[in-house]
């Protein structure tokens, strides 16, 4: 297990450190941020001062020299826009995201994983029929379009829930949160539908594959046998062999429920990551851009390196086929 485990910690600090670079330069060579943030006003030599300001008379190696020298000390430069720590605006931020993605994902498992189990242990019934059909729709509405629906549904129409703003805050351990009131949770409750959606349908389609599998398997043929009740094959022996994919699956579409807010946050007016992201892009702020994709990049390695450790848990198997490969 241990070799496993460094083997995977080394993996990822080569995904990491190559991530780096290809970000760096993939933004440093995209526009000029200098006529984004100066005054028409401003003559070639103000200009010139500006540039030599923020750093961008040097050459873009000498760029990213300091940029990785400064980066190991855990500084990815300061925004362009706010004066302030690139590193720090993200994080601020990054609460509200997590939040949100928190609540999308447990929204996916409550909902999904029951209809999913549902369908799959009676295909052939109406109701099954019409699951299937509700996680189609999942897959082909578009985020931005549902968002607004939902706004206009619950918000507009019937004003059972806020259409924008994230609600009242509590801060607990230096971290704020919304999820300690009913407002919160109002708050949070459309957007985190809008951004679940999808997962939705991607947990049900999983739970409904697998449970159909499962199902005809000899352990749960000699489970029926021995007289065990359904209720205990459906939670012992179907659900529990099923988790493992949905486990994995579910650990990397975390990530992309943090990487992806962008349009959600946008439309609900969400204060998180994906908001300050879409403003660092309209003004060309590279230290933003930058370490809000660095923070991505280094989610979506933990996320990944939790998962494959969750996996191998549940499965020996894994551990003992790489050892040999």
């Amino acid at each position: 297990m241990l070799a496993f485990v460094l083997r995977r910690l080394a993996q990822a600090f080569f995904v990491i450190a190559a991530m780096l670079v290809i970000v760096f330069f993939g933004v440093n060579v995209v526009g000029d941020p200098i006529y984004m943030l100066i005054s028409p006003e401003m003559d070639q030599q103000q200009i010139a001062e500006t540039a030599r300001a923020l750093g961008l008379d040097r050459p873009i190696w000498e760029q990213f020299l300091i940029f990785l020298k400064n980066a190991v000390q855990g500084d990815l430069g300061r925004s362009f826009v706010h004066g302030e720590s690139a590193i720090k605006l993200i994080l601020h931020r990054m609460p509200a995201t997590l939040e949100l993605a928190f609540v999308a994902l447990f929204m996916a498992i409550v909902i999904g994983l029951p209809l999913g189990l549902y369908a799959g242990l009676k295909p052939e019934s109406r109701i099954s029929r019409l699951i299937m059909a509700i996680s189609i729709l999942g897959f082909s509405l578009p985020t931005f379009w549902v968002g607004l629906m939902l706004i206009l549904t619950f918000a507009v129409s019937l004003g059972w829930l806020p259409a924008t703003g994230r609600g009242p805050t509590v801060s607990i351990l230096g971290i704020d949160t919304s999820l300690l009131s009913l407002k919160g949770w109002q708050h949070v409750a459309l957007p985190a539908l809008n951004l679940a959606l999808l997962k939705i349908s991607l947990v049900i389609r999983l739970a409904r594959a697998g449970a159909r599998e499962a199902a005809l398997m000899d352990y749960v043929k000699f489970a029926r046998a021995k007289g065990l009740s359904q209720s205990r094959i459906i939670g012992v022996h179907i659900l529990k062999n099923i988790m493992i994919p949905i486990v994995t699956v579910l650990g990397l579409e975390f990530g992309s429920l943090v990487a992806f807010s962008v349009v959600t946050e946008t439309i609900f007016a969400w204060p998180g990551m994906g908001r300050l992201l879409l403003e660092a892009i309209t003004r060309l702020d590279r230290p933003v851009i930058v370490a809000y994709v660095m923070v991505v990049v280094v989610l979506f390695v933990t996320i990944n390196l939790l998962v494959d450790l969750i996996y191998s848990a549940l499965d020996p198997r894994v551990r003992l086929t790489e050892a040999t490969s």
